[in-house]
């Protein structure tokens, strides 16, 4: 049996209470950090492979299903409005369509051959690199992708949560973060989830600091798409340059961005 399919450390969850529902949670959680510690240098190999091809004008897609499927889309959407990159250079797809980022979709976990026409349906090509991202690491929709794509000069890597699964053994590149048998047993969406999640924030901000998109510690090519980053944005022109107020407020309107508002101080 996989690891991820293992019985929890904890029994009869129905007789505990809340509090005890909480604690225990959390004493499991607090292992997951751990778990990704010891594969840093995987992720590495993975991430100077991707700096490589975004360099060259890449781009990052993210395939999966469930849970998984749904953590890719959210960190691929998260990088225009963070890091200023245009819609398209991160992607993310999930089994059954967007539909079932919402709602789960019977199934479409199952299907070997629909991962490459989404990956074709976006013009994936061997400029790009594919990530599988599957906790038992035997989705057959993110396995089938991950197949089709390096058979066509494709670099590819994963994220898994059991050791020497599938999925694994088909990437070039892949992460196994081992996380042990979650609170409820098989709920993956728990500590496995959660260490997809933390590989997947250090991938793709590690890329994005490394091509040029934060300076010191700040995000200077966000998109100032409300008042919370309009605000944060006069902020750090005024750190930057060491304006007043009001003139970072009219440079940021002016030249809508942190990089190009310093660029143009005078």
């Amino acid at each position: 049996m996989s690891t991820t399919e293992s019985a929890s450390n904890y029994n009869d969850l129905q007789n505990m209470s809340t509090e005890d529902l909480l604690i225990n949670m959390n004493k499991e959680d607090q292992t997951v950090p751990l778990a990704v510690e010891k594969v840093i240098p995987e992720i590495k190999l993975l991430v100077e492979k991707i700096l490589e091809k975004m360099m060259a004008g890449g781009r990052i897609f993210y395939i999966g299903a469930g849970t998984s499927g749904r953590l890719g889309v959210v960190d691929a959407s998260e990088i225009p409005p963070t890091y200023g990159l245009d819609h398209g250079r991160v992607v993310g797809l999930i089994a059954g369509g967007d539909g079932a980022i919402r709602k789960a979709v019977e199934f479409a976990e199952d299907d070997t051959q629909q991962a490459w026409k989404d990956l074709e349906a976006n013009d994936i090509s061997d400029k790009d690199v594919l990530i599988g991202i599957a906790a038992s690491g035997r989705t057959p929709y993110v396995i089938g992708g991950i197949e089709k794509a390096r058979a066509n000069g494709i670099v590819t890597g994963c994220i898994v949560c059991n050791s020497d699964s599938k999925l694994a053994a088909a990437s070039e590149y892949p992460i196994e973060i081992v996380v042990g048998p979650e609170f409820v047993t098989g709920s993956t969406r728990m500590k496995s989830g959660t260490a997809q999640k933390l590989a997947l924030n250090m991938i793709s901000t590690s890329v994005m600091i490394r091509l040029g998109h934060v300076k010191g510690n700040k995000m200077v090519d966000m998109q100032l798409s409300n008042e919370k980053l309009v605000d944060r944005a006069a902020r750090m022109v005024m750190d930057e340059t060491g304006a007043d107020r009001a003139t970072a407020e009219k440079l940021v309107e002016k030249y809508g961005s942190v990089r190009a508002a310093v660029q143009n101080y005078k």
